[in-house]
C-alpha cells in the first residue's frame, strides 16, 4: 500500500509561484507513474495537471503548458509540481497521485490512479 502526502500549498498573491510536495511511502516509488489534480470549490471533477511516467516522461494538459511542471525525485521517494503565475482561478485543493498505469492516453484520468493523497490546500488571492 502506497501512502502519499502533499506540502506546500497555502495562501499567496496573484502573480506568485509555489512548489507543492508529494511524499510517498510504503512502495517501490520508481515504479510509480505520479499525477497531480486539482479540485475547484464547487467543482466536482478534478482537473488533471500533469504527470510524470517511471522513465521521466512528462504530460500536461494544452490549456497549462508552460505555467505548470511535474518532476519527480526518486531517491526522495518524491514528486513535485511548480506552480508559476499563479492566478486566483488557480484556487483549488492540490492532490497528488500514483498509478501502476503509464501512457499518455491514460495519465491524465483520475481512474488510472491506484493511490491519492490527501490534498494540499492553494488560494491566489488578487
Amino acid at each position: 500500500q502506497v501512502q502519499l502526502v502533499e506540502s506546500g500549498g497555502g495562501l499567496v498573491q496573484d502573480g506568485a509561484s509555489l512548489r507543492l510536495d508529494c511524499a510517498a511511502s510504503g512502495g517501490t516509488f520508481r515504479s510509480l507513474a505520479m499525477g497531480w489534480f486539482r479540485q475547484a470549490p464547487g467543482i466536482k471533477e478534478r482537473e488533471f495537471l500533469g504527470a510524470i511516467s517511471p522513465s521521466g516522461r512528462t504530460y500536461y494538459p494544452d490549456s497549462l503548458k508552460g505555467r505548470f511542471y511535474v518532476f519527480r525525485d526518486n531517491s526522495k521517494s518524491a514528486a513535485y509540481l511548480d506552480l508559476d503565475t499563479l492566478k486566483p482561478e488557480d484556487t483549488a485543493v492540490y492532490s497528488c497521485a500514483a498509478s501502476h498505469n503509464d501512457g499518455e492516453l491514460v495519465l491524465p484520468r483520475p481512474s488510472a490512479y491506484n493511490y491519492w493523497g490527501q490534498g494540499t490546500q492553494v488560494v491566489v488571492s488578487s
